[in-house]
This record gives structure tokens, sequence and C-alpha cells, in this order.
């Protein structure tokens, strides 16, 4: 029941209860007053005209204060009713939705969010504590995810602080050679080649901090476009590999295409690197979500990249050209997403990598 409903159900219940009080106060004054002579003439049936006993002066007196209660009665008893029932419907429907909200209000002020506001009734109240309950969880998921990004740049810093320190090294070293006039074409390729890794890894931050800010833009795609461009892809990126694509016939899904391409992307260009002959790619859908699956059949992800997931700069490729960054921006494209991503290693050997994509 609403709080107009039961504010006025209340009133009308206090109102009745004052109204029937009243009335017994009422009868039992008038009661009492019909055991004391009132004064005046009694006219009879023949005409005749006979006069009344009068009250004594102490029975008048009583008589007044009997009208008196009886005046304050119908005062006091209609708006004592109102009064109780504004009291009634304060401590049955406000004092504990009005509690719960100042301690929600108070935890949150001291930056405590580690909490459940209960859900009391069902009315106005009830409703506003709902919307307080969405609120701090969504305030709690937002603290979480700065949270993790802050922990995640920490991360990628540390890293990028550690892989620099090798280059810079090999820079400091080449620089005392060429001061001391040493000036052989291996120290100049060495120069070079470290100032082009060094630059690489600049861009490779950058590219992180340009996915961190980018926002899920989901659009209805036809599976049969999504199929095409997987095979294109993969016809581009795996030329000499045997290639297999499985998408379901027919329908659309709702998902953000280009953020969806540079996963597929990623994905498929890092199974090229190592798969010996074979790449099956896979879209699976389930109520709220679509899957990419991508598999090889090369030697599989290390451990310590299937226990802790991708991180940056962490590759086992000796090609310089490559930070492990695909698996890393992928897994961060995934959770923009609301979804994640997942690398395991097949049974009969190889490497698994599965996108998960949840419906905005």
């Amino acid at each position: 029941m609403g709080l107009k409903k039961s504010f006025l159900l209340l009133s009308l219940s206090c109102l009745a209860v004052a109204f029937l009080l009243l009335g017994a106060v009422i009868f039992l004054c008038r009661g009492i007053e019909n055991y004391y002579p009132l004064g005046g003439v009694e006219i009879l049936s023949d005409g005749s005209i006979v006069p009344l006993p009068s009250p004594t002066a102490s029975q008048q007196r009583i008589l007044a204060i009997l009208n008196i209660v009886q005046t304050l009665s119908c005062i006091l008893f209609p708006v004592g009713g109102l009064i109780v029932s504004v009291f009634l419907f304060y401590y049955l429907k406000l004092k504990q939705p009005i509690s719960c909200l100042q301690n929600g209000i108070m935890r949150i002020q001291n930056n405590d969010l580690d909490f459940s506001l209960p859900i009391l009734s069902n009315d106005e109240m009830g409703q506003l504590c709902a919307a307080f309950e969405e609120m701090r969880s969504e305030l709690l998921k937002s603290n979480r995810l700065l949270w993790q990004q802050a922990e995640e740049r920490k991360r990628l810093n540390a890293a990028f602080s550690h892989d620099l320190r090798n280059p810079i090294t090999v820079l400091k070293g080449s620089v005392k050679l060429l001061r001391q006039g040493i000036q052989d074409e291996q120290t100049i390729d060495r120069l070079e080649s470290y100032t082009l890794r060094i630059e690489q890894y600049v861009e490779a931050m950058s590219s992180v901090q340009k996915l961190e800010q980018l926002s899920v833009k989901p659009k209805e795609i036809r599976l049969s476009v999504l199929q095409s461009e997987l095979q294109e892809t993969a016809r581009l990126l795996a030329l000499s590999k045997k290639v297999s694509v499985l998408v379901p016939s027919g329908g659309t899904v709702c998902i953000d295409h280009g953020l969806f391409l540079t996963v597929a992307e990623n994905l498929i260009g890092n199974a090229a690197r190592f798969a010996e002959k074979a790449i099956s790619i896979q879209i699976t859908l389930q109520n709220d979500s679509m899957t990419l699956n991508v598999e090889d059949d090369g030697a599989g992800y290390p451990l310590s990249l299937v226990q802790n997931g991708p991180n940056p700069f962490e590759t086992t490729s000796s090609n310089s050209s490559h930070f492990g960054m695909g698996l890393y921006s992928s897994r961060i494209l995934c959770e923009k997403h609301g979804g994640r991503l997942i690398l395991e290693n097949r049974v009969g050997g190889g490497a698994s990598a599965t996108a998960i994509f949840h419906f905005v």
C-alpha cells in the first residue's frame, strides 16, 4: 500500500476511534446529567404548569463541568485522533526507512560502500531505499573499476619501467663507446635498434591508454558479416595455415563492431604466429553474450599466462616487435564490453583463446 493510502487509512481509522470515544463521553455525561435536576417547568396534558426542582449550587457546578467536558471532547478527540494517526504513520511507515537511509548516507560519507540496504516495503519509501541501494551498488562497482584501473596502470608502468632498463643500459654503453672514439658499425646498429625498440615501447604504452579511453558503442551486426570478416582476417594473417571458421547461420547480434574486430585480429594474429598447421575460429551465442573462440595446434600458452592472464610487455616470442600487448589489449577490450578473455591449453595440444562479449 502506498504512503497516501496508508496515511488516509490511518487517519480515517484514528478519527473513527476518536468519534467513538467522543460519543461514549457524551453518552456518559448525558447519563450523569439525568441524575440531577435541571430546573424549569413541566406542562402537563391538561395544560397545568408544574415547576420542576432547581439544582443546588454544587449540582450546578457539576453540570457546568459536564458541559465543559463535552465541549472540550468535541475538540480534543478529533484533533487527538489526527495527531495519533501522524505518529502511527511515522512509526509504521517512515521511521525504519529513514533510519536505514541515514545510516547508509553516513557509511557512504565515511567511504564505506561494503553494505546492503534492506528493502522494507513496496511503497514509495521502499522504492527510495531500492533506488539508494542501486546507487550504492553502482558506486561500489565504479570504485572497484577505478581501483582495478589504478592497479592495472601501476602494473603497466612497472612493466614498462622494468623492460626499459635493458635498452637504456645498452644505449648508455653505446654512448660511452662513441665518446671513446669507438665508432664501429655494430655500435651504430645497436643504437638504431634500441632507439627503435624504445619508440615501439612508447607507442605500445600510448595504445593502451587509448584503449582505456574507448567507449563501447554497440549496434546490430549480421552474423554473416562477422563470418566474412573473420574469414578475410584469417586469410590475411594466417595465409599459410589451414583455417576453419564456424559461425551460426542467420540472425544478428548487438555488439561494438570495431572493438570485436580488434580483438579478433589480435587473437587470430597471435594464433597464426604460433600455430603449426591449423587454426580454428568459432562464434557461439548465449542468452546475453557472444563468444569468440580461436584455437591453434601450436605449443600452447606458458603456464604463468594461463594462470595469471595476459600482462603488458610479457611475451615468449623472440620477435622484438611484439611486446605481449595483443592479448593484454584484447583482455581490456573484452572487459569494456562486460565480458572477459579466457586463455587455456587444449588437452590434445595447442592453445585456446576465448573472448566473451556481453550484449549491452
